[in-house]
């Protein structure tokens, strides 16, 4: 019998905006308000921005370097929950998901 690989399907995701879950700070289940992650602002004089810049110099209206296909169809999020009593911070590891969105519960 031929086996064929299993498809990966990503989902939209509708995760509550504050859910109760175990602080280790506060050593008890607290209610926590979650939120995304997102980069901060670029800084056009870091060390990678200045070597790439270099890098990239001589490629005209074209971008460095040309991807022929990219290598995901999705991008990787971060949810973040923030306990309402001490105010500590918990990064979950990244979700590679198509749509993650926050709704009111």
């Amino acid at each position: 019998m031929l086996k064929l690989p299993l498809k990966r399907f990503f989902f939209n995701m509708n995760i509550p905006k504050v859910i109760r879950k175990y602080c280790a700070k506060c050593k008890t289940h607290t209610e926590q308000k979650v939120s995304i992650y997102k980069a901060g602002k670029r800084r056009g004089s870091a060390r990678g921005e200045r070597r790439h810049a270099e890098r990239k110099r001589g490629y005209g209206g074209q971008k460095f370097p040309k991807l022929a296909k990219p290598a995901k169809v999705t991008k990787k999020v971060t949810p973040i929950m923030t306990c309402t009593v001490c105010k500590k911070k918990y990064n979950k590891p990244g979700i590679r998901i198509k749509k993650f969105e926050l709704v009111a519960a």
